[in-house]
């Protein structure tokens, strides 16, 4: 038998407060109350119960909203406050709460959606998905095609072999890739394994959003067009591809070492 109520993640993710893992992240801190205790993992929601996040009651819906936001570098990418770090939310000042979709290291810039949308944020963030995002990548030497050949192939870090990707020279020592993985630092890792160095990385594009004409430092929101369309990528997805070609390079990774050797 169903019990009853609404499980108090899935109240939080629908309300717009933020995605369920970042609710489960709130309850462990104890900023979560339901009708001034407060929640315990797992806790149900039923009818007339009041949910408070740090003393703000969490009402209705609030009407949704998806940002395009141009990152700065020097911005951190998270809700939490840390002494001396700057906050994408603070940056913003949206009136509503919204949290960022992922996120882009300090020292990185550039585009990063924000959203008071919970599902529509665990739908974007899912692995299995393989949406793409894109980058411009200026490092420290020579880029040449035996590096990016290596990059496309795929690079052992963090336990695992990077799903194969797309890059291209834009310069000497620059060029543009397009991952569709988020593992954490990941440019930066799969350059250094090949011992460059990245002096700057610029996120142009997630999916089919460009922080073309957005201020660094500014933001715009999705038009009615753009969420069409990503509704649409939404819809098509459904990370068999990704995970397929991710366990074939994994296997492949395992037989050789840097550049394929």
């Amino acid at each position: 038998m169903e019990q009853p109520g609404v499980r108090l993640n899935k109240y939080l993710s629908e309300a717009g407060v933020c995605s369920r893992r970042e609710a489960d992240r709130l309850l462990e801190a104890g900023r979560i109350t339901v009708d001034g205790e407060t929640a315990v993992m797992g806790q149900r929601i039923l009818p007339g119960q009041q949910v408070f996040f740090d003393g703000e009651l969490v009402g209705e819906k609030e009407r949704p909203v998806l940002l395009l936001v141009n990152k700065p570098a020097g911005i951190v990418c998270t809700t939490a406050e840390f002494k001396g770090e700057k906050n994408i939310v603070d940056m913003v000042h949206y009136p509503v709460r919204l949290y960022p979709v992922g996120r882009l290291d300090k020292e990185s810039e550039g585009l990063i959606l924000m959203t008071n949308q919970g599902d529509l944020m665990n739908k974007i963030l899912r692995p299995g998905n393989a949406h793409e995002k894109e980058y411009l990548v200026e490092v420290n030497r020579p880029v040449t095609a035996e590096f990016l050949e290596a990059l496309r192939r795929g690079v052992p870090m963090l336990g695992t072999v990077t799903a194969p990707c797309q890059a291209e020279k834009t310069g000497p020592k620059s060029f543009r890739m397009i991952l569709t993985q988020g593992l954490n630092r990941q440019i930066r890792r799969m350059c250094e394994y090949f011992d460059y160095r990245v002096v700057a990385l610029k996120r142009v594009r997630v999916m089919n959003f460009v922080v073309d004409g957005i201020v660094s430092g500014s933001y715009r929101e999705a038009t009615e067009a753009e969420m069409k369309e990503l509704i649409r990528l939404l819809a098509d997805s459904d990370g068999r591809p990704y995970r397929e070609r991710n366990r074939k390079n994994e296997t492949d990774g395992r037989r050789q070492g840097k550049y394929g050797k």
